[in-house]
C-alpha cells in the first residue's frame, strides 16, 4: 500500500513539474514578441539593421519615441483611439443588450429565424462587406468623422449571441414577478436582466475595445485625413516613399499602443478573470 502510494505521489509530482515547465514554454513564447517590440523601441538604427540581429540593446536611444511624436501627431492619434475604441463599445454594449434581450425574453413571432439570420451572417466576412458599407457611409458624409467609423460597428452579430445565450440562463420567474408587480420591459431590463449580466457585460466590453483598439483596417479606410486616424493606422504613414520601414520608431508607436491595454488589464484582471468564469458557469 505504502508502495503504490509513493508511486501515485511522484506520478502526481511528474505531472506538476511538466505542466510547469509547459506554462514557462508557452508563456515565454507569447511574451517574446513582447520583449522584441520593446528591445527594438530602445535601439538605433544602425544596431537595428545589423547583422546577425540582437535581442537586446548594445546602447539604448529614446530617439524612436522622440520621433514618433515628431513624425506624426501621435497625441492626436492616441486620444482618437480611445473615442473610436470606447465609442464602439458603449454603442455596441447597449445595443447588443437590447438586442440580446428581445431574442431571450420576449416571445414573438420570427424570433428564431431573425437568431438563426444573425448567427449566420458571422460566416460572412468583414472584407466581404467593406465596400458596401463605405459606399454607405459616404453618401452620409461621415468619412473622416468619429459617427462614420463608429456607428457601421455600433451593434455586433457575435455580442448578440454572446449575451442572448447568457440572458437566457437567467431565471424567467425574476420577470415574471417584476410583472406581477406592474414593471414593463424596459424596466425589467435595466433594473433585473442587466445588474445580473455584469459579467457577461464586462467580458463583451473588453473583448470589444482591444478588438477596436487594435483593428487597422476599418480606420485605414475610413480616414484619409492623418489627424482622424487611430494609432494602428497612423503608424502606416511612418512608411517612406521608397518603402523604407523606420523600424525602431514604428516599435516605438506599437510599444506605447500596446501599454493602456496592459494597464486596462492589470486594473481589471480580477474582475476580467471572475466574469470569464462566471460567464462559463452560466
Amino acid at each position: 500500500m505504502s508502495v503504490t502510494i509513493g508511486i501515485r505521489r511522484s506520478r502526481r509530482a511528474a505531472d506538476r513539474w511538466l505542466l510547469t515547465v509547459a506554462a514557462l514554454v508557452v508563456t515565454a513564447l507569447v511574451l517574446l514578441p513582447i520583449v522584441i517590440i520593446a528591445a527594438t523601441a530602445f535601439k538605433p538604427a544602425a544596431e537595428i539593421n545589423a547583422y546577425p540581429p540582437t535581442l537586446l540593446a548594445a546602447e539604448w536611444t529614446l530617439d524612436n519615441f522622440a520621433r514618433i511624436f515628431r513624425d506624426l501627431p501621435f497625441g492626436r492619434l492616441f486620444v482618437n483611439s480611445f473615442v473610436f475604441a470606447g465609442g464602439v463599445t458603449l454603442c455596441a454594449l447597449l445595443f447588443d443588450s437590447l438586442a440580446a434581450y428581445a431574442l431571450a425574453r420576449i416571445d414573438f413571432a420570427g424570433s428564431r429565424l431573425l437568431l438563426i439570420v444573425i448567427v449566420a451572417s458571422l460566416m460572412i466576412p468583414f472584407q466581404a462587406t467593406l465596400i458596401p458599407v463605405y459606399q454607405l457611409v459616404a453618401q452620409f458624409g461621415w468619412v473622416n468623422t468619429f459617427a462614420g467609423m463608429i456607428i457601421p460597428r455600433a451593434a455586433d452579430a457575435f455580442g448578440i449571441f454572446f449575451l442572448r445565450q447568457f440572458f437566457v440562463s437567467l431565471p424567467r420567474d425574476l420577470d415574471n414577478a417584476a410583472r406581477i408587480d406592474g414593471a414593463g420591459e424596459f424596466r425589467i431590463f435595466r433594473s433585473i436582466v442587466l445588474p445580473n449580466a455584469v459579467p457577461a457585460l464586462l467580458t463583451l466590453g473588453i473583448f470589444t475595445f482591444v478588438n477596436n483598439w487594435n483593428d487597422l483596417l476599418w480606420p485605414l479606410v475610413m480616414t484619409t485625413a492623418p489627424e482622424m486616424g487611430t494609432i494602428t493606422s497612423g503608424l502606416t504613414l511612418l512608411t517612406g516613399p521608397s518603402g523604407i520601414i523606420p523600424y525602431g520608431t514604428m516599435m516605438a508607436g506599437s510599444l506605447i499602443a500596446v501599454l493602456p491595454l496592459a494597464v486596462i488589464f492589470l486594473i481589471m484582471q480580477r474582475r476580467f478573470i471572475e466574469s470569464v468564469a462566471t460567464t462559463g458557469l452560466k
